[in-house]
């Protein structure tokens, strides 16, 4: 049996306690060994130790197999020019991991604030290009005399160009999965997310695109971002895999996010070449932290996600596996209406839901 070395940042606010709960499910759910070891990251480190994101904490990540990372940050520890501290961005910058993969799957019905849709009804992936577009001015952007602040759109080639070709890619895989009965019908199709209508660089970036997009037997179309927000709330089944950049990719995932029960339901994984962070798409909501009511679904999929990926990378079919378990095992646990945290109108705690899940896994 594989083993594998998972480095394990659990964060700020209710990260910690989502975090435990999605290695609870992990433990449960067998597949191969995993050697966790936890590292200190986050807002409160800082407070700790002056760093939120000490260099020993970026090396265990380096060295680790995969990394499992609760949310960060907390609003009133900012740095002195306002902004918050941020080093799960910092960590994708680092470790180069260019690829934001956001599902966005509906579990049950009644989590969803549209009428008529149901389990698996809205299936689709948004990919974000994670270290380019606007957050590439994080730290750079220019502030002038307290009276002008800049933060400047940045598209490269290289960038437009690798996170195109992961997005054919992905399609490819999803289409695989539907002629393997894993997955709903739909054909595959990548859209690219832009405003080339209006700026250079996305005009650039559809570009770029367009020149993967030639290489692959994959339906490929365009749409301006914001009549994208309006076609994901009129249509949200007509997509496969969404391309976009940064910024467009953090708002239309939050939305995304709200069709399928909000943030505590959106899974996601931070992907490059050499290292992988799974974590959900949810912040540390400091409001609710030690109430026990957080909802652990956005992390134990992340968690999946993280075997899955493990899985393609080491061809492991024992991890492949245990993640499809566990997704099964949460589709099972949530498809009676009731059942889950306050947030999706169920009346569980954060640990009744993961202990719920694990159980499924069981059995």
């Amino acid at each position: 049996m594989a083993a594998y070395d998972i480095a394990v940042l659990p964060g700020d606010g209710i990260a910690p306690e989502v975090v435990a709960e999605a290695r609870r499910v992990l433990d449960a759910a067998g597949g191969p060994e995993l050697r966790y070891a936890e590292h200190p990251c986050g807002a409160g480190c800082y407070l700790d130790q002056g760093d939120p994101l000490p260099e020993s904490t970026v090396e265990a990540c380096r060295r680790a197999d995969a990394v499992l990372l609760g949310a960060m940050g907390l609003p009133d520890v900012r740095w002195p020019d306002g902004t918050e501290m941020r080093p799960q961005i910092d960590l994708r910058i680092l470790l180069d991991l260019y690829a934001g993969v956001r599902p966005i799957y509906l579990h049950a019905g009644h989590h969803c604030p549209l009428k008529g849709y149901g389990a698996g009804d809205i299936d689709f992936v948004i990919l974000r290009e994670n270290v380019e577009g606007l957050f590439a001015s994080m730290n750079g952007g220019v502030r002038l005399r307290e009276e002008t602040a800049v933060d400047t759109m940045v598209i490269t080639r290289t960038g437009s160009e690798r996170i195109s070709r992961y997005a054919f890619g992905l399609a490819l895989q999803r289409r695989a999965e539907r002629l393997e009965g894993r997955r709903g019908e739909r054909s595959a199709q990548v859209t690219l997310v832009d405003k080339a209508n209006v700026f250079r660089s996305m005009a650039f970036f559809r570009q770029v695109f367009d020149e993967v997009a030639a290489g692959f037997d994959v339906d490929a179309g365009h749409a301006y971002v914001d009549a994208m927000a309006l076609y994901l709330v009129r249509q949200p089944q007509s997509w496969d895999v969404m391309v976009t950049e940064n910024m467009y990719g953090d708002i239309l995932s939050d939305l995304g996010a709200g069709l399928v029960g909000g943030l505590g339901m959106a899974p996601s994984g931070d992907i490059g070449e050499e290292a992988a962070v799974f974590q959900p798409s949810h912040g540390t909501a400091p409001d609710i932290a030690g109430q026990g009511i957080a909802n652990p679904v956005a992390a134990i999929l992340s968690a999946a996600m993280m075997l899955r990926w493990l899985g393609d990378r080491h061809d492991d079919e024992e991890a492949r596996s245990a993640a499809a378990r566990i997704d099964a095992a949460v589709a099972e646990v949530l498809s009676e209406e009731g059942t889950g945290t306050p947030d999706i109108g169920g009346a569980m705690t954060t640990a009744e839901l993961g202990k719920a899940v694990a159980r499924a896994v069981e059995t």
